[in-house]
């Protein structure tokens, strides 16, 4: 994997998730790509893949996702992230919340998101919703 393009995608990723435009997001997968957060049933295809972004993009209209790192692993990426918004989207508490996390990708020969494993710790993330 070239270092330089990983960075640059992980780079427009970031950005994507900022924008809330979550098929912006789902540009980043294959059209057979998978996204699954934790242990929830994995989104496969860009369509649902778009509706899982839109769900965090709801909840969190001020939503700001941060690159805090890239670690290249062969054919696989580890991409460390911090997401910080506040919970003000359709029956949010309006809490605020500052999270981090990271996604395990394997990427395909044209460069996207083949299967993405999303990590995050959800206790700490329901406590901060409270």
């Amino acid at each position: 994997m070239d270092t330089e393009k990983m960075n640059a995608f992980a780079n427009r990723y970031t950005t994507a998730w900022c924008s809330q435009n979550a098929a912006s997001v789902a540009a980043h997968f294959a059209t057979d790509g998978s996204l699954k957060i934790n242990a929830g049933e994995p989104a496969v295809g860009r369509e649902a893949i778009t509706t899982s972004a839109q769900a965090f993009m709801s909840a969190f209209p001020d939503m700001i996702v941060q690159l805090d790192s890239l670690v290249l692993e062969g054919e696989h990426a580890v991409y460390h992230w911090t997401l910080i918004g506040t919970n003000t989207g359709p029956g949010g508490s309006g809490k605020p919340v500052r999270i981090s996390g990271y996604e395990e990708w394997t990427m395909n020969s044209d460069g996207l998101i083949q299967r993405s494993l999303g990590h995050f710790d959800e206790a700490e993330y329901t406590r901060q919703l409270q």
